[in-house]
């Protein structure tokens, strides 16, 4: 189906503090807003975590998915194994680079009938890998008609 009509850009940002160390945010809902507000009815959206220990992916929210998603994480880039950044920077946080770069610092969805395009269990889901708290700001881009 091809749609007509002036294609709009509408940025907007999501704001929130995290404890940092593996910790999932889900930010469905938020995302779900800003396309409201931005009232474009079919097209796509993009979320954009900036820096570098952030990532953004999808999810069943559930506590268990989470603690496995943890756990999983920490078998395959372990808190405690040698970072050269961790030794370079004395930051601690070697590991939260490599989570954030394995996992990606965006994600982009398809938007129909004014509604993202996400399964039934799906949450889009701000994973923060840092080893301290941060303040966090994700860029919402929407596009479309």
């Amino acid at each position: 189906m091809v749609s007509e009509g002036l294609v709009r850009v509408v940025t907007e940002s999501i704001e929130f503090d995290t404890p940092g160390n593996a910790h999932v945010e889900k930010i469905t809902a938020q995302v779900a807003a800003a396309i409201a507000r931005c009232d474009i009815s079919d097209g796509i959206v993009t979320v954009f975590a900036p820096g570098a220990t952030g990532a953004i992916t999808t999810l069943e929210f559930e506590p268990g998915v989470v603690q496995d998603w943890q756990a999983f994480l920490d078998s395959i880039v372990p808190v405690d194994k040698h970072y050269q950044h961790s030794v370079n920077l004395r930051d601690g946080n070697g590991h939260s680079h490599i989570r954030a770069g394995l996992i990606g610092p965006s994600l982009t969805i398809p938007v129909s009938g004014g509604a993202m395009t996400l399964g039934r269990w799906q949450e889009v889901v701000f994973c923060d890998f840092d080893a301290r708290s941060r303040e966090r700001s994700l860029v919402v881009q929407v596009m479309g008609i």
